[in-house]
């Protein structure tokens, strides 16, 4: 038996009561960020891709032991697929809103 994506999703949502949802500027920070938070009960966490060290940073939280490390503000293909390689384990994109009326 496969398990669907949406099962998968609402696994790693339930697994901690909030997910905090970081802005990594340097690399260096990631992992020093990543074990205090997995320490005190917050092993989920999303890493924004607004900045240059964002997909180099899911891939250092990794190494912090229990983190579920994700992709936050993913707008396009290519950033999907980078968040996939870096080792994201869940994607959030932002929400779109249409512009004109609907007909």
């Amino acid at each position: 038996m496969t398990t669907s994506p949406a099962a998968g999703i609402a696994a790693i949502m339930q697994t901690a009561p909030v997910i905090p949802v970081i802005v990594i500027n340097d690399v260096a920070d990631a992992v020093p960020t990543a074990r205090p938070l997995v320490a005190g009960g917050l092993r989920v966490i999303e890493v924004t891709l607004r900045t240059p060290a964002a997909l180099q940073a899911i891939a250092a939280m990794k190494q912090a032991e229990g983190a579920i490390v994700g992709a936050g503000t993913v707008i396009d293909v290519a950033s999907l697929d980078a968040a996939i390689n870096a080792g994201a384990e869940f994607i959030v994109a932002p929400g779109l809103i249409r512009s004109r009326a609907l007909s």
